[in-house]
């Protein structure tokens, strides 16, 4: 069942909806239970969410190149980045030869991108490249693609929010609690994958949500054009036509390729979104009249649901072109590896049966992972920022003190990362209680991007804080979900709407959004507060070494 309405919501949708009326009208009703965002351009919406975004750029690009050097990871990934640029796969500039990876080539593709464009240096293996559009310090090369994506993730939650909660207020404020994470800030500032994958992950989950208001908003004109629901076969059904085909749904099928092409784990989103897609049209149908929803949902939506399938895998091997395309990269062919069974030359089929051995191989490396790292942690550690990771720390510098300390922590910012378990919990009763759509499509997706790595933990396999990365942008709209009700609680007691009119408000709700109001707001001025505290360990800011300690709470769990 799902309930539709603006900020909170107040009307759910009953077990049958009523017939349409004649002469080709619709019942006010039915109307209500499919009514989307507006589609129109809204100039003020979107100047709100340039105010957020641009708050998120200059976070992420003031002082990028800081610290110097590679830190943490990016001792690989800037690395391989720029093998793929210059040979086409992940090249080993030591051994002169293609590196063994394990992981897909699109996220450090993208890194590659921004060491073309403002260049790459490495002094151990004496490589300095200038870059094609202007050249900056490497390490700014080599975070631009990063950062992009922080920003670009952050522009895409405000309008997920803003569709989700029909309200500009709370989608700016879903876009600026993630922009002050220091979680997001620290990925989105570092030559890591994980962010790449949290972008892509999103953006699926936005073209699955244009897709359900597209397919909506079809259904409706379908109504209010004459459309008898309850007729059998064709009659019953909107027209047909390529221009009314669910291209926002196939879109996300690319996108999730995109995600799976950074990292597999991409692709524990796959079922979770199909069955998102299929209930949201069984939804649809059940709103406007459709006898039998289930059964013509199966019928019409499961083809294009394996069709965003299969291009999700086309994506995929896409992305592979550079090792697919040229004869260097490792396991690419038999010849260089002769001890290596199940390799084989045959012309084209050769090449895709060596790509998958070489998946078979990655996949073993993954299912084996269980070296101790002195940063790992475990699933249930990660929302309790249990133990954050550290990028970089260093001693050195002149700060006014005699000790110094310049860090970069992986830490989500504290007051927000605390509040995701109460929001989930929120979330999950106030949408139980509302049949909301919105608090399920919301948890399961935070549930997809956490939960998977509880049965990888029973095998104790080594794992890090930053694999949680999918699951921030919807941890955030449970946040706001839940903040939302506060704010624009149900109005008790309000007339029931005749017709077209929307329900009267009376004076005590009104009371009670202005409180909510003020409680939403002071939560959110906290959050920025605590970011701003914290601001100088997601940046390695040089700090006296008391000030820094101050800042590491949990005792030594932090260190």
């Amino acid at each position: 069942m799902e309930s539709e309405h603006a900020g909170t919501g107040a009307a759910t949708e009953e077990s049958a909806p009523p017939p349409t009326s004649g002469g080709g009208g619709v019942a006010a009703i039915v109307r209500r239970r499919l009514a989307t965002v507006d589609a129109r351009l809204d100039i003020n919406s979107w100047l709100a969410t340039a105010v957020v975004v641009a708050i998120a750029a200059i976070l992420r690009l003031v002082g990028l190149s800081s610290p110097k050097g590679k830190i943490f990871d990016e001792i690989y990934y800037a690395r391989d980045g720029w093998g793929l640029v210059d040979k086409g796969v992940e090249w080993n500039y030591k051994d002169n030869g293609p590196s063994y990876v394990v992981h897909p080539p699109l996220g450090k593709w993208l890194i590659g991108l921004g060491e073309w464009a403002f260049g790459y240096s490495d002094a151990e293996h004496n490589i300095s490249v200038p870059g094609h559009l202007m050249t900056t310090a490497p390490e700014f090369g080599w975070r631009f693609g990063a950062a992009i994506a922080g920003i670009v993730s952050v522009l895409l939650l405000v309008r997920i929010g803003r569709r989700l909660f029909r309200s500009t207020t709370l989608g700016c404020a879903a876009g600026l609690l993630l922009a002050l994470d220091g979680f997001h800030l620290v990925l989105s500032r570092t030559a890591l994958l994980d962010i790449f994958l949290l972008l892509f992950v999103l953006a699926s989950f936005g073209a699955l949500v244009l897709d359900r208001d597209a397919r909506r908003r079809r259904w409706s004109r379908a109504l209010e054009a004459g459309l008898d629901p309850t007729a059998e076969g064709r009659a019953g059904r909107p027209a047909g036509g390529w221009r009314t085909w669910p291209w926002w749904r196939l879109a996300a099928g690319v996108l999730l390729g995109c995600a799976c092409a950074v990292k597999w784990s991409g692709v524990y989103f796959l079922p979770a979104f199909a069955l998102l897609a299929l209930f949201w049209e069984v939804g649809v149908r059940r709103s406007a009249g459709v006898r039998r929803p289930w059964r013509d949902a199966l019928l019409h939506e499961v083809p294009w649901l394996a069709l965003a399938g299969v291009l999700m895998v086309v994506t995929y091997v896409a992305t592979w072109s550079g090792w697919l395309l040229t004869d260097d990269g490792y396991y690419r062919l038999a010849a260089r590896y002769p001890n290596v069974p199940g390799l084989s030359d045959t012309p084209y089929l050769g090449a895709l049966n060596n790509l998958w051995e070489y998946h078979k191989a990655a996949y073993g490396f993954h299912t084996q992972l269980a070296e101790p790292h002195k940063y790992q942690s475990w699933p249930w550690q990660w929302l309790l920022l249990g133990r954050p990771v550290a990028f970089y720390w260093s001693g050195d510098g002149a700060c006014g003190a005699p000790t110094c300390a310049s860090e970069v922590l992986l830490l989500g910012t504290p007051l927000l990362w605390w509040s995701f378990l109460p929001a989930l919990f929120g979330a999950a009763w106030i949408g139980a209680a509302r049949r909301d759509w919105r608090a399920g499509a919301i948890l399961l997706c935070a549930a997809v991007g956490l939960l998977p790595w509880f049965w990888f933990a029973l095998d104790g396999r080594t794992m890090f804080s930053f694999y949680a990365a999918p699951a921030l942008p919807f941890l955030v709209l449970a946040v706001v979900y839940v903040l939302g009700a506060i704010a624009s609680p149900a109005p008790a007691g309000a007339r029931s709407p005749v017709g077209d009119q929307p329900p009267v408000p009376n004076d005590d709700a009104a009371d009670r959004r202005l409180i909510g109001g003020i409680v939403v707001g002071a939560y959110v001025l906290l959050v920025a507060l605590c970011f701003a505290y914290f601001y100088p360990i997601f940046v390695g800011k040089l700090l006296p070494y008391a000030e820094w300690s101050a800042r590491i709470w949990l005792d030594g769990r932090w260190i």
